[in-house]
């Protein structure tokens, strides 16, 4: 395997009275993408939001085990979670965009982290919104509502938000379920040019999805992480009975 950019080690998470995640262990490698596969409910999106402590903010979550990024433990005390969630970039479901100009979606995580002066700010727009692959359809319209962007160009957007600050791993929790499919391909296109540069997670209920855009599979049932490897073996030799039947459409 590559260079592992995330290792977590037996990580239980609890809502309440309630297991979420079992003693999930697992090394995620650099700049690479790793798909998140299984049922409904099976703790998929639950572990992806472990690893930039996005469940910290759920009353109730209590969460044992380690979660190492390029060796250093997150749930360490001493850890600035703003700054985390910088290194982590995360792309939802649902686009959310700013109710702000294309512009300033793109500008306001630079601001934040104190760049003021124009020229600098112009040109982090401008190169984040060409990686996210959208800059030629809106580089007419910057200073336009980002709200009246179709979804997929909405999604692409925030994708360009999240690269404007810089991150080293991207999570994208079914970043293309909302979309029609040739948003879904052009989201599938830019992941795949993304992953020269950023290691990227993607939580996906679209097995067809998984193959295409993955390099790594981890397949997840009832809050286990039952098996994990390169994605071609996981989808054509997989190891476990488990993930044949899931994989095959036996269930799920």
């Amino acid at each position: 395997m590559k260079d592992t950019k995330i290792k977590t080690t037996d990580v239980t998470l609890y809502y309440g009275s309630k297991m979420a995640l079992n003693s999930v262990s697992i090394e995620i490698p650099a700049k690479q993408v790793t798909a998140f596969i299984g049922p409904s409910g099976c703790g998929k999106s639950t572990f992806l939001r472990t690893l930039n402590r996005m469940n910290d903010l759920i009353p109730g979550v209590k969460i044992t085990g380690e979660v190492l990024i390029d060796g250093f433990d997150i749930y360490n005390k001493q850890v600035d979670v703003v700054n985390l969630r910088k290194m982590i970039g995360m792309i939802f479901q649902k686009s959310n965009p700013f109710a702000k100009s294309i512009f300033e979606n793109v500008a306001y995580g630079p601001r934040i982290n104190g760049i003021k002066e124009k020229a600098q700010l112009q040109e982090i727009v401008e190169i984040s919104l060409k990686r996210a692959a959208i800059w030629d359809e809106v580089k007419d319209r910057l200073h336009d509502s980002a709200l009246g962007l179709s979804g997929g160009q909405q999604q692409r957007l925030c994708i360009a938000r999240t690269l404007a600050v810089n991150p080293e791993i991207i999570l994208m929790d079914e970043p293309a379920s909302a979309l029609d499919p040739i948003s879904t391909s052009k989201i599938e296109e830019l992941i795949f040019q993304l992953k020269d540069m950023y290691t990227i997670i993607i939580v996906t209920h679209n097995m067809q999805q998984a193959a295409r855009v993955s390099d790594y599979t981890a397949f997840f049932y009832i809050g286990e992480l039952v098996e994990f490897g390169k994605t071609k073996k996981i989808f054509t030799n997989p190891d476990k009975k488990h993930t044949e039947e899931y994989i095959t459409g036996r269930f799920g």
